[in-house]
């Protein structure tokens, strides 16, 4: 629903311009201007001294473009800025037509909206107000960093519109405005102190409580990129307070959609935090907001990461957790399918070839689940190949070998001696420059696998041995790891004492 809040003179003119649109006024709802701030009713345009006012956009319901401020009112600029703040450009067009430049400004915000190409326009020689001044300057950020445009325009580049903008906003609300959506850019670009920096000097500014939490949704986002394991207590102390207060403020303003997304990331603190239940219970109530709404998009990533947070906890020796992971993931890969979101359904594909070698069940079934195992990770092998991506695939090799290890005896292959293979592929990409810790986890795998490969030829058999005896031997120069050091220790003493049984030549 939009509200318009007028003047009490004006309100009977704008209620028959609203009325006289077929059905209008179902969705727009004409208030006294009194009105205005005291309902929570964020999505509202204000006309009062005939003209029309855009209110800043803090609740990302349209692309951040700036609309001229005021717009000269009459019944075809009205309705040229309602139809265009409902998002129905086919009528919003023709009702601009007399007034070229809202016209022009409203299909840069369908565009940027729906990703259509768009050229960044020159700079003019003059501006008749300082607002339009900024107004330029903040749009041809907003363009340049959100739009699909028809040509490369450097990060730099975009960083300097914002920064001419934020120099000239008319006034803190304005600055804070375009402040959030620089920092915005340079949390995307991971430049997180200059992002901190910018977000908390546009806080203390004297501004709207809508203000303040958006630009401390963004703020938070910057804390979250910056949580590395081992992971700082104050500053994950400081993300929960910040995501608590920005929660609840969401809820008071009915928000469910917003409620949700900031649900889903304090499951992931709490599950940081090591509160499972409470981690289980933030992303349950995401998924539920999220279906109310009626997003299926949103819904299978809420899916996802609660199927992420199962397939973890389930592999830190809790089980039980496997089934529910993979129904949820089940459900996430009808929206992440393989033409639609490739990676996504390769990474789903990736942990369900786990879980399927793993998941509890009955003796005479484990065959059923290794061959779906199998499927999924040629899946996910399929994607993620050594040429594209040799860190994942690196990673999926060293899990379908672990799978394998898993699996129940075959009479055509031996299971073992197909793991071994892939350890060796996963060991070509982990090299001791680039990944020792990942190359000494695999390696050990590997010699875990190697003892039960049925090697019958003595010439195989000595070959083996060498390779695992390197290996023992390498272990101690990847890691100052001493359990790691351990258990290579105790293979090397294993493989001693079968040496005698080897012939050598």
């Amino acid at each position: 629903m939009l509200s318009l809040y007028v003047t009490s003179d004006e309100k009977a003119l704008v209620q028959h311009i609203i009325d006289s649109e077929f059905r209008l006024n179902e969705v727009v709802d004409v208030k006294d201007l009194a009105d205005v701030g005291t309902d929570g009713e964020h999505k509202h345009l204000i006309l009062r001294n005939k003209s029309i006012g855009v209110p800043i956009d803090w609740y990302n319901e349209a692309p951040p473009y700036l609309l001229p401020n005021p717009i000269p009112f009459s019944a075809d600029t009205l309705l040229a800025v309602v139809y265009a703040r409902l998002f129905n450009y086919e009528k919003a067009y023709p009702r601009a037509e007399s007034v070229p430049e809202l016209l022009r400004d409203i299909d840069r915000i369908n565009s940027i909206q729906h990703g259509v190409a768009v050229g960044l326009p020159p700079e003019p020689e003059t501006f008749d107000t300082a607002f339009d001044e900024y107004r330029f300057w903040h749009n041809l950020a907003i363009m340049a960093h959100y739009a699909e445009l028809t040509h490369f325009v450097h990060f730099s580049v975009i960083r300097r519109y914002y920064e001419r903008a934020y120099d000239l906003a008319p006034n803190d609300e304005f600055k804070a405005f375009t402040g959030k959506h620089w920092a915005t850019l340079l949390l995307d670009a991971d430049e997180l102190t200059a992002a901190e920096r910018l977000l908390t000097e546009c806080i203390d500014f004297a501004i709207s409580e809508e203000a303040t939490f958006e630009l401390m949704n963004v703020q938070y986002g910057v804390w979250m990129k910056q949580l590395t394991v081992p992971y700082d207590a104050a500053l994950l102390a400081k993300i929960k307070e910040s995501l608590w207060a920005i929660l609840q403020y969401n809820e008071q303003r009915n928000n469910p959609v917003q409620t949700a997304l900031l649900l889903i990331d304090a499951s992931q603190v709490a599950n940081i935090s090591d509160s499972f239940s409470e981690s289980l219970g933030y992303i349950n109530r995401a998924v539920q907001l999220l279906e109310a709404a009626e997003i299926p998009e949103l819904v299978a990533n809420a899916q996802y990461r609660k199927a992420t947070l199962l397939y973890t906890w389930a592999q830190n020796g809790n089980p039980q957790f496997f089934r529910p992971a993979m129904e949820a993931y089940q459900q996430a890969i009808k929206v992440f399918t393989k033409e639609a979101s490739p990676e996504v359904f390769a990474e789903i594909q990736h942990h369900l070839g786990v879980i399927y070698s793993e998941v509890p069940d009955e003796v005479k079934v484990k065959s059923i689940w290794a061959a779906v195992s199998v499927s999924s990770f040629k899946e996910a092998l399929s994607y993620f190949t050594r040429e594209t991506n040799p860190y994942e695939y690196a990673r999926i090799c060293t899990s379908y070998a672990n799978a394998l290890t898993k699996f129940p005896d075959s009479a055509l292959v031996d299971n073992y001696t197909k793991a071994l293979t892939f350890y060796r592929e996963a060991l070509e990409v982990r090299t001791a420059d680039e990944y020792p810790y990942e190359r000494a986890l695999t390696i050990l795998n590997f010699l875990e696998a190697a003892w039960f490969v049925a090697v019958p030829e003595k010439e195989q058999q000595q070959q083996l041995f060498a390779e695992m005896s390197a290996f023992c031997r390498e272990i101690p120069t990847l890691v100052p790891d001493p359990k790691l050091g351990e258990e290579a220790q105790i293979h090397q003493e294993r493989l001693e004492k079968v040496k005698e049984s080897l012939t050598f030549s």
